[in-house]
């Protein structure tokens, strides 16, 4: 089971959402991202947030559509995103989407990327990627991990979450590493290439977030 959810960042910056549509998979709307949904043929399953960025009619349509809504004070201790992301967890899903988590509001940006820390925490690791037109984002924790290159997101960079990542090993890298030592705050790792079909990373300690991109 996949399970997407689409938050209210930028339209612009969406991707094709027809490209991740399958009738099997779970979509949610956070806040004015069920009126995106919508606007996009896709009637989500529920929708979670405080709803105080869209209009009455808005409303009207989403309660219209929507089975099953949560609806919020705008004061909270949540975030709209971390509500639906938590929910979305106790799913137990092979993988969990997140659209329109980008762009906008940075201190929102921010908050999104460390919600992936959450997951990545958890001993039952569940995989969260965050979408938008030019990126792929995701965390890892220690282990070890094969990755297949994607002609349309060329760029891989590997950026530490925790005060320090250790020993990290690039193998198949247009920049290999072995065992190296990244700290917070180090650009080491922008911008690297595949040169193979696949590459291979390994680090034994700290949690890494891997970004795929293109220009």
């Amino acid at each position: 089971m996949i399970i997407n959810i689409l938050a209210g960042g930028p339209e612009e910056l969406l991707p094709d959402l027809k490209d991740y549509y399958s009738e099997t998979d779970i979509w949610i709307g956070v806040d004015k991202g069920v009126l995106t949904l919508m606007s996009n043929g896709i009637i989500p399953s529920m929708a979670f947030g405080d709803f105080d960025s869209v209009t009455e009619e808005e409303m009207t349509m989403i309660e219209e559509n929507v089975k099953e809504l949560n609806r919020f004070k705008p004061i909270k201790d949540e975030t709209d995103m971390e509500l639906a992301l938590n929910f979305a967890l106790e799913q137990s899903p092979e993988l969990i989407r997140l659209f329109g988590a980008t762009g906008g509001r940075l201190d929102h940006l921010f908050a999104n990327i460390q919600l992936l820390v959450k997951p990545t925490l958890n001993r039952d690791f569940v995989q969260v990627e965050m979408i938008d037109q030019k990126n792929i984002v995701y965390l890892k924790p220690p282990g070890s991990y094969s990755i297949k290159r994607n002609s349309t997101l060329k760029y891989i960079s590997f950026v530490p979450i925790t005060m320090e990542v250790c020993g990290l090993t690039l193998q198949g890298f247009k920049y290999p590493l072995k065992d190296c030592h990244i700290p917070l705050g180090s650009t080491l790792c922008i911008s690297n290439e595949l040169i193979n079909d696949y590459g291979n990373f390994s680090f034994s300690e700290g949690i890494i977030m891997v970004v795929r991109s293109n220009d």
